[in-house]
Order: structure tokens, then sequence, then C-alpha cells
């Protein structure tokens, strides 16, 4: 029986290990991988050294794009497992099912099978240059035939999207290419510059030469496609896209471009010595040497040209972003007692000269201005191109009345460059100007400070008429404020900070409650009670102010269907906001289906429109109220009298009831003369057929007079000030 037993064991220990050594070879590698780290496959193709390629001792995928892609995954939660491609470009790999993402992608394009996708911000700026063969010229844009790897149909997209008149061919590896190149089949060959630095070392393309300028910078982005959990990956790598620094990304760049990548191999050699220079042992020595220092020469030049093409826009001649950060930060060291002042400058409707006038005409107008204010800028100023037609300058302030010189020196030739070829379109420029501190030298944040002169620029913009501004710190202030404000917005909602308060409509005469306004309270977790003067304006700039008054009508919704249980049957107005009616956001629709919804009848629910609704779009307003009353909602027209078009609004606009202002009539001025436009507009409003209410009523004399006018329903302070809605049930 002993023996029995002991057998048994054997054998369970024998199935035991066969189960894990089973495991150990079934199981996927990402079920081994760091528990707090999700495994993320990534797509990539490996021709685009150094950007991407094939390592040459285990054959990963290596390079650039690789390293900062790890880094930034780690950031977000994720180990990364790079896979190549088998699939001929990106756009077949995409509808594959082997890779969560794939990179690199210049921006978001479909899929060979036309599926939409997703893209993370810019990992890296790539320059893409253009290479020739020898001295030969090339011709203009417009007849430019260019030769590409068919591995890059995405940058050919773009490539054909920024120059319509670019004719691309496509070749399957590089050395096709080369030789279409030397055939004349193709005027020059297009590739980021990283790739020439390293294809550029194989002696074979010594008569090859790069271009002193590139046709564009291309982002460097990974791509899903647009379904829910590609959308969350993207959004992760986001947050790790966002941590990564400049200098992160710079140290790997030069990491990668300063090593010796290209290997020579049996044919590299013969082409560079020839057979008799490898039959003649005497001189094996010598030509040994000349070979180590040309290729040393050529890195250095390699590096050298790739550091230019970094640090110099390509198409302007300005410097780039990264070299406008690096220039600023040398000269604010090297001079530390000059007056500097930076300024943001931005050329209004860049776009419509784009379209109407040409991309040409556009690019010959941004190389215009940075030619021009190179003539004006001395060795201790610089000038870079931010992004598109925006460009930032450090110019010293060597004396008074610098900026109008320079208006006149550089903005005034800018402002009249077509209007001097013949047309009669005239360049509006905007700038914003931040005056450099002391503590600026000290302590250098070249983005901060671009983000005091952005303010500027964007207030100059809002003016409409151009021109230049200088920061104001109580702006900054004021405009991170709103922008704290707007993005507590969500959480506001969610978490009770934001209540509906209600002021009550009376019936002077009678004494009776006849409804109600519903107004908002925002009682914030950071700022305390904030003004519907403040938060309201904020959340218009930024877009918001629709989503508030959802969460307003909907509460309004939920508070008059319980009050309908209780036999307390009330209206409440509601306030539309501009951007409601301009976007068109189906206002129908969506009060149509909030009063289902709780069971509301439609007349409970009074729509209030104000004059600037009314001056944005006239007869889309009209449109919108005539559907909702249409569909029995009471359409009232605020703030009666508090504008310059009140008159017309009322001929043109179906409404019920008028909402008379009467502040605007007693706070100031003549009071007589209020007291017989009040009287008479009540009148004519009676005589029209339609419904009014005075709001702002303070005092009894005014709640008098109005009720002498023929005017019986009220609202104001004299009344009741607004209260939650717990005070306002008490006397309803």
């Amino acid at each position: 029986m002993a023996k029995m037993r002991i057998l048994g064991g054997l054998v369970a220990a024998l199935i035991f290990a066969f189960a894990i050594t089973c495991f150990g070879v079934l199981a996927p590698a990402s079920a081994f991988a760091d528990d707090a780290n999700e495994v993320l496959v990534v797509g990539v193709p490996t021709d685009r050294c150094p950007i991407i390629y094939r390592d040459a001792e285990d054959g990963d995928p290596v390079g650039i794009g690789v390293d900062l892609l790890t880094a930034a995954a780690e950031d977000a939660g994720y180990t990364v497992v790079f896979k190549e491609i088998k699939e001929a470009n990106l756009k077949e790999a995409l509808d594959a099912t082997d890779y969560d993402v794939l990179m690199p992608f210049g921006s978001a394009i479909r899929s060979a099978s036309g599926q939409e996708i997703v893209v993370t911000d810019n990992l890296i700026q790539t320059p893409f240059t253009l290479v020739t063969e020898g001295e030969r010229t090339m011709p203009s844009l417009g007849n430019l035939c260019v030769g590409m790897l068919e591995s890059q149909s995405g940058v050919a997209d773009t490539v054909q999207g920024l120059y319509p008149g670019v004719e691309i061919k496509m070749y399957a590896t590089m050395d096709d290419g080369v030789r279409a190149l030397r055939a004349g089949e193709v005027n020059a060959l297009l590739h980021n510059s990283y790739f020439w630095s390293y294809m550029l070392q194989k002696p074979a393309y010594a008569d090859l030469q790069v271009q002193p300028a590139t046709m564009f910078a291309m982002d460097f982005r990974v791509g899903a496609l647009d379904t829910p959990r590609g959308r969350e990956i993207i959004d992760r790598l986001n947050g790790g896209i966002g941590s990564l620094t400049d200098t992160k990304r710079q140290a790997v760049v030069l990491d990668y471009t300063s090593r010796r990548l290209y290997r020579y191999d049996l044919f590299d050699y013969v082409h560079q010595y020839g057979v008799v220079a490898l039959a003649v042992l005497a001189l094996f020595a010598m030509l040994v040497i000349i070979v180590l220092l040309r290729r040393r020469t050529m890195r250095l030049q390699q590096e050298e040209e790739v550091r230019r093409l970094i640090d110099i826009d390509p198409l302007t001649g300005a410097l780039s972003m990264e070299g406008f950060r690096k220039r600023v930060t040398e000269l604010l060291k090297e001079h530390p007692d000059t007056p500097y002042l930076l300024s943001y400058n931005n050329i209004k409707n860049f776009k419509y000269i784009n379209d109407s006038l040409g991309m040409e005409a556009g690019d010959e107008l941004l190389k215009f201005w940075v030619s021009t204010s190179k003539k004006v800028l001395g060795d201790d100023e610089a000038i870079g191109r931010v992004e598109g037609d925006k460009f930032a300058v450090l110019r010293s302030i060597a004396k008074e009345g610098q900026v109008l010189q320079d208006d006149l020196d550089v903005f005034e030739p800018l402002r009249n460059y077509f209007i001097n070829q013949g047309r009669e379109n005239q360049v509006r420029i905007c700038s914003g100007i931040y005056v450099l501190t002391p503590a600026d030298h000290e302590n250098v944040d070249v983005d901060r400070m671009l983000d005091f002169a952005r303010v500027a620029e964007e207030r100059a913009n809002k003016t409409g008429k151009g021109g230049y501004e200088f920061y104001n710190a109580d702006q900054w202030r004021k405009e991170r404020r709103d922008a704290d404000i707007s993005s507590h917005l969500s959480i506001a909602l969610q978490s009770g900070e934001i209540q509906v308060w209600y002021q009550p409509q009376v019936n002077y005469e009678t004494g009776e409650l006849v409804g109600a306004e519903a107004l908002c309270r925002w009682k914030h977790a950071t700022f305390g009670w904030l003004s519907p003067a403040e938060f309201i304006p904020a959340l218009e700039e930024s877009g918001l102010i629709y989503d508030l008054d959802c969460y307003v009508w909907e509460q309004v919704c939920r508070d008059l269907q319980r009050w309908n249980e209780q036999g307390r049957r009330l209206a409440v107005s509601v306030n539309v906001a501009r951007s409601d009616v301009r976007d068109d956001k189906n206002l129908l629709e969506h009060f149509t289906s909030l009063v289902q919804r709780y069971g509301v009848d439609p007349s409970q629910l009074h729509i209030e429109i104000t004059e600037t609704v009314y001056m944005s779009d006239p007869e889309l307003l009209i449109r919108t109220v005539s559907r909702l009353r249409e569909h029995g909602f009471l359409v009232e027209m605020d703030d009666f009298g508090s504008g310059y078009s009140s008159l017309n609004m009322l001929k043109e606009m179906p409404v019920d009831r008028i909402k008379l202002d009467l502040r605007f009539l007693t706070e100031t001025g003549d009071q007589v003369k209020g007291g017989i436009i009040v009287n008479h507009v009540v009148k004519m409003v009676r005589a029209l057929g339609m419904d009014i209410l005075a709001e702002g009523v303070e005092t009894v004399d005014q709640a008098a007079n109005l009720l002498e006018c023929g005017c019986l329903e009220m609202q104001g302070f004299y009344f009741y000030k607004p209260m939650n809605v717990r005070e306002f049930e008490r006397i309803a």
C-alpha cells in the first residue's frame, strides 16, 4: 500500500510538471509581463534607419522613434512590444489585427479599406529633404517629379496635399529610386533628413547631394483605428508623450545621428577604392587611413547638416521652434544686461490667403516676412517660426519708439505685400508683445514668455483691427482663472457645486405667484461662490455654455415634474445662449425630449431669447422660435430695451411675452422720460397681442407706476431675490 501511495505521488508530480511546461509554452508573452503594465503591440516598418530599423545583433526594431515611444508608453503604463509589419505599407497594416497601434504617421489618414484612424500628439518633428544627383538644377514645384519608397504611401499623400503639382513615383527600395534618379526618371528623391544622414554614407551614393532646404517638416505620430479601444490607447499615449521633455528628444536624436550605423559591405569597399586599389598592397595602410578620415569627415558633415535642419525652418530660413528656444536661451545668458522684448506675431485669415491666392503665394509671403525681418535684426536678436503663419521675435529694446519703427520697417511692407504686386489683398498682422524682466534673464523659460506674448496677441486679434498689444499681467491671471473655471465644469456638474436657483415672478395686482426664472449659482470647490457675470462669459468663450444650459434645463424639468405631482403647477423661464442657437444645437428636439421624459407640459417651459441671439442670425432664430411655439413652448424676449435692435426684434420675432428691462429706463438719466417710455412700451406690447413682464423692479414706486401703466407681472428684488429650490418651494 505504501508503494502505491509513493507511485501515485510521482504520477501527480509528473502531471503537475507537464501542466506547468505546457502553460509556459502556450501562454502568450503578455501573460508574463509586469502586472502593473499592459502590453502594447506596435507595428512598424524597419526600412527607415535611424528612425526605425532592425538591430544588427538581434534583429529587433530599434531607432529614434522606438526609443521615444518606449519612454512615452512607459509613462502611460504600457510595456511595448515592437513588431515589424509584414504588409506592404502602413495603410494595409491598419486593417490587420496583429497590432494594437502603428507608427509613424504624419497625420490622421484612412486605412486601405477606408476606415478612419486617430493619432497621438506629435512625438517628434522630422524634416523631409530632397536629394539630387550632383549639381543638377531642379525644376519648379509645378513640374517637379520626386521618387519615394512604397512603404511611405502616407507621406506621399501628405506631399500631394501640400504640393498638388508635384508628381510622385514609388519604388520598392532606395536602390531602385537612385537608379531612377540617375536615369532621369525623377528629378529628386524625398525622405527624412535622419534617413539621409545614414544612407548617404554609402560610397555608391557619393554623387548625391542634400538640397539646402527641405520641402516640409512631417509630424511623427502613433495611430490606431478610430474605435473605443483605439481612442483609449491614443489618449493614454498622449499623456506619456506630454511628459517627454525636449532634452530627452534631443538626446535620443543625437545618440542615433552620431552613431556609425552604416556598415560597409564588400561592394562598398570595391566601389570606394576600386579593384586596382585592392591589388596594390603597398598602399593598403595609406588607403585605410584615408578611408577612416573620410568617413569621419562625412559623419561630421552629416551630423552638422542634421543639426542645421533641426534648428532651421526649411521654408522660410527662420529658426525652427527648437532652434529659437536654444538661441533665445543663449542670447539671454550672453547679454544679461540687455533689455529685450519678445513678440508673438500672427497673420489674420492666412488660410484665406492660401485658398484664394494659392499656397505658393502664402509661402512667398512668409519668406518675405522673414527676409524683411532679418534686415533689421542684429546678431543679438532672433526670429523663429512657431508654426504655420506664426512667428516669434526676440528684439533688443535699443531705443524709444523701437516698436513703431519696426512697424514701419517690417509690418508696413508686409501689409502691402500683395498690394505692391497689383492685388487688392491687404495683409493684417496681430502681434502680442512681452517685455522681459530681470527674472527672465536669470531663469530662462522661453515657452512661458511666449505664452505671455500669445495672450497679448489674442487680445489684439479679438479687437478685429489687428495691430499689437502689450502683455498685461491682470489679463493673464484672468484668462488662467477662466481656463480653470471652464476645465472644472464637468466635475462641478457631477459634484453638485452648480445649483439651479429661482427668482419668483408675481402678479402685483393680485399678489399671486405666476412663475419664476431659473438662474444658476456656482460654489466652486477652490474659488468659492462665483458670480454669473464671471463664469458665464468664461464658459461662452470656451464653448461649454451649452453643457451648463442642458444641465439647468434638465434640473428645471425635474423640479416641474415634482411640483406637478404635488399639485403645484408653475411655469419657469429658462435662458438660451447665443451659441446654442448659432451652432444649431437642435433645440426643439432637445426640449421636446425633456418635457416628454419628465411629463411636463411644454407651456410650463418659457424659453428666453436675448437680443444678442437675434443679432447673430435673425433668420435662424425666427425659424427656431416658430418651431418651438408650434410645439407648445412659450418664447420670451429677454432684456427688452437694453440693446439697439429691440424694436426691430419686436417687429420680426413671433414671441409670446416681452420681459422689459426696467433698469435700462430707471437707473440713470431722465426719470420722467423713462416713465413715459415704459408707459408707451407697455401699451405697444399689449396692442401687439403679447404679454409683458417687467424685470429689475426694486422699489414700491416702480411697482406702482408699472401697475398704473397696465403691466401686472413683475420680477425683482422688491419682491424676491433669487433663492434656492427649498426656499422657493416654501412660497410656491
